[in-house]
């Protein structure tokens, strides 16, 4: 058997900040769903999380206005050397999320790549304050203007964007494209920035309604769970995976199988 393992809320209100090198993990907003009146309408935003380079600093020489090369993994390296946006939130909150961008002395012109985790619009409704980003968005790789570029993202085979950062395929909450953004290497460990393949600590009552393909992503959930020490969700506070050591029997405690939702 493998050692036990257990989830736990961080707390903290954003922007929490998790150092680390050769990146840091800033969650910017923080997601929410809660329902609202008696028809089943629920109101939602996403996590939107910002990926910072130790290398970058404000002062650093602008980004030109897109990446020079046009092969693929150039690309990527040239765009995912100045700050990394993951999800963009709802058109609703562009306001909030520039304001918490300058928090950390970051312009949406700094910004060199967007990765949308999926294409719902709570995730991507603020692609259009970044024109000048390269645009990852579920598998569609896209430099500014709209040049889209061939990969071979996959399950078995993920984009490596710099030392210890990379993006997954995470399939089934929004279908088949969902991706995933790991970044290793940071004082809390590895950071998983998973969209929805986790909605929320403590869904596992209720992700599978949401999920177009709850067998992929079960299986994306294990995943993630196997290799994150910190969690970021789409809609909640990150939370640690914590392994070894008894297994608490609180209700803030998860073990894999009921995080994966077995």
């Amino acid at each position: 058997m493998g050692s036990p393992m257990r989830t736990e809320p961080l707390p903290g209100e954003t922007p929490l900040r998790v150092p680390g090198g050769p990146y840091s993990v800033v969650v910017l907003l923080r997601g929410y769903a809660e329902p609202e009146g008696a028809g089943g309408a629920v109101r939602a935003d996403g996590s939107v999380t910002l990926v910072l380079p130790r290398a970058w600093a404000p002062a650093a020489r602008p980004r030109s206005a897109r990446p020079e090369s046009v092969e693929t993994e150039a690309a990527l390296r040239e765009a995912a050397s100045g700050p990394i946006l993951v999800d963009t939130g709802g058109p609703w909150a562009g306001e909030a999320l520039l304001a918490a961008l300058a928090g950390q002395g970051v312009g949406p012109g700094d910004v060199g790549l967007v990765v949308g985790t999926h294409g719902h619009s709570d995730h991507v409704g603020n692609l259009g304050l970044f024109p000048g980003a390269l645009l990852l968005v579920s598998h569609d790789l896209c430099l500014p203007g709209g040049l889209y570029l061939p990969h071979a993202l996959s399950e078995e085979r993920p984009l490596r964007l710099g030392p210890g950062l990379e993006v997954w395929a995470t399939p089934g909450h929004g279908g088949q494209r969902d991706v995933s953004v790991v970044v290793e290497g940071t004082a809390l460990g590895t950071v998983v920035v998973a969209g929805d393949v986790f909605e929320r600590h403590g869904d596992e009552e209720s992700w599978q309604a949401l999920s177009e393909d709850p067998v992929a992503q079960e299986r994306s959930r294990r995943r993630v769970l196997a290799a994150a020490d910190l969690v970021v969700p789409g809609h909640g506070a990150p939370f640690r995976v914590i392994r070894g050591g008894p297994r608490p029997c609180g209700p803030e405690t998860r073990d894999m199988d009921a995080a994966a939702g077995h």
